[in-house]
């Protein structure tokens, strides 16, 4: 039987976070699954104009292309561990999802910039679900009108669900650090509308 959660309700929007979505077992096999067994790629977008190489490793699952910042990401079926994820986000959400993109941090250097996850692929207020595996990290929510800032350490095996109208008034980062030197894969399940 699924509990059902406290989201906590912010301005133009609501988040949950689940600091124990996964067991300590489950997370670390997870993740020990996600670190060696992807197809990771370190891709490069367009960011004023110029070609960059993203601070980040990547990695695509869906059966749709996802297109952001120049960059293309092709079709691929969804490995059985990640499709279970997905089921497990989709009960918690009350959303289904279709898609998933990892982010391979190799260490504190690597880093997400501001941005709003708001491609028209993505739907008018998208829900996205965020997991967590390996090193603790800071992300940080930002409103683009008042300027205000909220903070969550996403732990190990957590869960963090962007929902509402988010990410048309707030962006969100993944800050660099230099507390950090271990990895940390992210998935983040969303829907993304066919063509």
């Amino acid at each position: 039987m699924v509990a059902f959660p406290q989201w906590q309700n912010i301005e133009h929007g609501k988040v949950l976070y689940l600091e124990g979505f996964l067991s300590q077992q489950e997370a670390d096999k997870l993740y020990h699954f996600m670190y060696n067994k992807m197809p990771w790629r370190q891709e490069s977008i367009v960011l004023f104009g110029r070609d960059v190489l993203q601070p980040r490793l990547q990695a695509w699952f869906s059966e749709h292309a996802y297109q952001y910042s120049g960059l293309l990401l092709q079709p691929n079926p969804m490995p059985q561990p990640i499709s279970a994820l997905k089921t497990k986000c989709e009960q918690i959400c009350g959303q289904t999802f279709n898609s998933v993109l990892l982010n391979l941090y190799r260490d504190g250097q690597d880093y997400m910039g501001w941005h709003q996850d708001n491609e028209k692929e993505l739907g008018h207020s998208p829900i996205i679900a965020s997991i967590s595996l390996g090193a603790e990290r800071k992300f940080t929510l930002k409103h683009k009108d008042n300027k205000q800032k909220l903070d969550y350490k996403l732990s190990h095996g957590s869960l963090f669900v962007m929902a509402g109208e988010i990410q048309h008034y707030w962006k969100h980062a993944l800050p660099k650090t230099k507390l950090v030197s271990e990895p940390r894969v992210n998935l983040t399940f969303r829907y993304i509308k066919g063509n």
